[in-house]
């Protein structure tokens, strides 16, 4: 086994840790949470071709499009000549599950040892993959982190509606911009004012609500699928701001589903297989504390009543109850065909399920759980878009196209 550059205490001064374009809204935020530990980081915005083909010249061809596109990018970044390579490190989150993204850590350090050996990569993950790295998250971090993700799919939802719709162009963009920083100043001060949850959802439902709109009716269209190339604006070349060039209202699920889908999958597999451990059991505790917080946040949207609330993630559970077995945890699982039955159910009839080459757990219960959600929802217009180094953007707008054209009729 080779060794790999490793992430030390003294490099916490003196290096900038890169972060892959993943989730623009939230990662932001969780940003200047590591930052008020110390921590420099920097998130990485390039997008261009050569992503792809850094990605296909480190990588082995059978991996999937997520690896690829994010070691292309610290690749390119690196490339660049932008960063000092000797106060360089990369971060690559891993959810320690079946699916190969826990394993992209090993391909990246593969590539980065090829060409950059000083740049260690540090893994962010809640399993305890890496033990001797210098990077750790504190329960404090990790509390922090949580309400990071709540105010982040909140922002992200109230500012996917409302550009949809604004007169002023570019006004939604300002008050997501403003909230970024004022969040992020928050948590860099080491402010406690984070935890004061129902008043600033308040604050940014009001700031949001503001904003004048022309009041037409447009298209609805969900986007699901595996979880990177879902939100990633680089993985689904920048899917959002095409359906909104449309005349579409993009509405896209939280990534606290995703979080609880995780944890959900530890306890439910002890109930499957009748063995309860350690950690099924600090992983119900842990599902409690954030159910409770996301069913807060769902009844401060109600009240508000300006935007659709958050689906309940029980009743996603009980969703996908009616279409597949909840041990059905590789990828992103029972959650896919669950997300699909519930913006179809909302009145979200359009959706659009982003498939990305080599993950095949999603394109079986993505493709495979579609005509069942469609003979229970008649009206469902679902389409799956794969998304791979050989797919032309031309080509999967075009379909995209032709799925609003069915939804206009």
């Amino acid at each position: 086994m080779p060794e790999y550059a490793k992430y030390t205490e003294e490099m916490v001064k003196t290096h900038t840790i890169l972060i892959p374009d993943m989730l623009p809204v939230h990662f932001k935020l969780f940003i200047a949470i590591f930052e008020a530990k110390g921590y420099k980081m920097e998130l990485l915005q390039n997008d261009s071709r050569a992503v792809i083909d850094e990605g296909l010249k480190n990588v082995h061809n059978d991996a999937c499009y997520p690896a690829l596109l994010v070691i292309g990018q610290f690749m390119d970044a690196l490339n660049s000549g932008k960063y000092d390579p000797d106060k360089t490190a990369l971060m690559i989150t891993q959810t320690g599950g079946g699916c190969r993204a826990s394993n992209y850590i090993h391909l990246l350090r593969k590539a980065v040892a090829k060409n950059y050996p000083n740049v260690p990569v540090v893994s962010l993950n809640f399993s305890g993959l890496e033990k001797d790295s210098a990077f750790r998250i504190t329960a404090p971090m990790f509390l922090k982190l949580l309400y990071a993700v709540l105010y982040g799919d909140l922002l992200m939802t109230c500012y996917n509606k409302c550009r949809a719709y604004e007169v002023t162009a570019g006004e939604s963009r300002t008050v997501l911009d403003k909230w970024q920083k004022r969040l992020g100043d928050i948590y860099r001060s080491g402010s406690h004012e984070y935890m004061k949850t129902k008043k600033l959802y308040r604050e940014i439902l009001d700031d949001f609500a503001a904003i004048k709109q022309t009041g037409e009716k447009k298209i609805k269209v969900g986007i699901v699928g595996e979880i990177y190339v879902k939100y990633s604006p680089l993985a689904n070349n920048h899917l959002e701001d095409f359906l909104i060039s449309e005349g579409c209202e993009p509405v896209v699920p939280s990534l606290l589903e995703f979080v609880m889908y995780c944890a959900a999958g530890t306890f439910n597999d002890a109930k499957i297989y009748d063995h309860v451990t350690k950690s099924s059991i600090f992983n119900k505790i842990g599902y409690d504390l954030i159910y409770s917080k996301q069913k807060e946040l769902i009844s401060v949207m109600k009240e508000h009543g300006a935007f659709e609330p958050l689906h309940d993630f029980e009743y996603l559970r009980s969703l996908a109850d009616k279409y597949i077995n909840q041990g059905v945890v590789m990828g992103e699982g029972w959650l896919i065909p669950a997300e699909m039955a519930a913006l179809a159910k909302s009145g979200v009839e359009n959706i659009i399920c982003t498939q990305p080459f080599g993950c095949l757990p999603n394109h079986i219960v993505a493709k495979g759980m579609s005509r069942a959600i469609k003979q229970d929802n008649p009206n469902a217009n679902i389409v799956a878009i794969d998304y791979d180094p050989g797919a032309t953007r031309v080509n999967q707008e075009n379909r995209i196209k032709l799925m609003l054209a069915n939804a206009r009729r």
